[in-house]
């Protein structure tokens, strides 16, 4: 009877497993398969990109695309714009969300619910509601078509999510860290930085990396504050090498292959920590 119950739980364990395994190599396929459309693509020729019937493995693989996207467009300088503009909008989202989130946890203070709650309420408003505004205000201090401009508008994005996230995973600190720095003599800014933010690390690194990808993929904030050329970030470069007349295929996915190499390489080297992050900073609120 043992037996039969025992043989009867691998089973069920085994066919458990099948059916996740399956279910991961599906959701796999699914996210792999337009990168590799791409990928064949950028390796054909513009005839052969065009050519019925469609072939998945170009018959003279060739990278003259990759060459084109180089040569004919300042793609170096977007891909520095799109460096600056991340790195910079991620510092400072990941900083001053991390002070934010370390006074929301520790101090108790008139209006502290109610600034929380404005914190997440402006994470319920459109982007498309606020462009306008956002527009105007740049114009006026004279940051239209500015770097600087645009790091501004990530930040005040990235901000309130920011602080959220790593007031959760302060909470997730026992107090008693901090009140045994208070008493060794340590300020508090001492104990926030050399006791508390390297315990926080792994929810520093998902705060920082959401605010480098969603710096690096927008399109939408930088095409309503960004109109000339050399100011351009990749995300919006790739948009208008779409020509009105024709689209160069195999150079445009090329270019969009390129500009997914920053992101992929820098959430596979943190992926331990993001996953960490949002596991344990979701823990309290």
């Amino acid at each position: 009877m043992r037996g039969g119950r025992a043989g009867s739980t691998r089973r069920e364990r085994w066919l458990g497993a099948l059916v996740s395994y399956a279910l991961l190599g599906l959701t796999a396929l699914y996210a792999l398969l337009p990168l590799a459309w791409m990928l064949s693509t950028s390796l054909k020729s513009e005839a052969e990109a065009l050519a019925l019937p469609v072939r998945w493995i170009p018959q003279q693989p060739t990278v003259r695309a990759y060459v084109e996207m180089w040569t004919l467009k300042p793609f170096a300088t977007y891909f520095y714009n799109s460096t600056l503009v991340s790195g910079l909008t991620a510092l400072l989202s990941t900083a001053l969300g991390a002070l934010a989130g370390y006074g929301f946890s520790r101090f108790a203070f008139p209006l502290r619910a109610t600034l929380l709650g404005g914190f997440l309420a402006t994470q319920m408003i459109s982007s498309v509601l606020v462009i306008g505004p956002y527009f105007q205000i740049l114009a006026a201090l004279e940051l239209y078509n500015t770097l600087t401009g645009l790091v501004v508008a990530y930040v005040t994005i990235c901000l309130p999510f920011a602080a959220w996230m790593s007031k959760g995973y302060f909470d997730s600190i026992p107090r008693e860290l901090d009140e045994a720095g208070r008493v060794d003599g340590a300020s508090r800014l001492q104990v926030f930085l050399r006791i508390v933010m390297p315990i926080a690390l792994p929810g520093t690194v998902a705060t920082f990396l959401f605010a480098f990808l969603l710096a690096w993929q927008d399109l939408l904030w930088a095409s309503a504050l960004i109109s000339i050329d050399d100011k351009r970030t990749v995300t919006l470069a790739v948009a208008f090498s779409v020509g009105e007349f024709v689209i160069q295929w195999p150079m445009l996915t090329a270019a969009s292959l390129i500009a997914s190499v920053p992101t992929l390489v820098l959430y596979l080297a943190l992926q331990r920590f993001y996953v960490e992050g949002l596991a344990r900073g979701a823990v309290k609120g």
